[in-house]
């Protein structure tokens, strides 16, 4: 155990976040989700009976949001609901982020192929828990540093 670290984030998901550089994506994806087809040759991780909230909520607290896009996070837009919609694990998801600093603006529902195109480039995927289906989010890592100097 580490101090100040959540124990949600095993040693392998602590360095697969490390590894991730500027502007790399991670997928935390729900128990349903293809993973092992969509990220073929890419690392795909296990939080098994951890839900979507409690992991982005250990995830949130370690990793910096990208800046340079106005929607660091994507989540997968529920199938046959208007746009707009947010499930119920959205909503919890989304209320979690804006803890750690993301308000919803910065999070924009993607239509399900679309999203799978996104999955196919991101660095990894971390498939939790979550039983409820269209429970899927992309996270964009931004940097950690300190002001330009003059």
């Amino acid at each position: 155990m580490l101090k100040g670290i959540d124990p949600v984030l095993s040693p392998d998901l602590l360095k697969m976040l490390a590894e991730m550089g500027h502007d790399d994506t991670i997928v935390l994806a729900d128990a349903n989700f293809t993973a092992m087809s969509l990220a073929a040759g890419k690392p795909v991780l296990r939080l098994p009976g951890v839900g979507m909230a409690r992991a982005l909520r250990a995830v949130g607290s370690v990793l910096p949001w990208a800046s340079d896009v106005a929607c660091p996070v994507a989540c997968m837009h529920v199938c046959g609901k208007a746009a707009g919609y947010r499930s119920e694990v959205q909503r919890e998801a989304l209320a979690v982020l804006a803890h750690e600093g993301l308000h919803d603006g910065q999070a924009q529902a993607v239509e399900r192929f679309a999203f799978y195109d996104r999955v196919r480039s991101a660095y990894g995927t971390v498939v939790t828990g979550e039983l409820q289906p269209w429970s899927n989010f992309l996270l964009r890592k931004g940097v950690l540093g300190e002001a330009l100097r003059a």
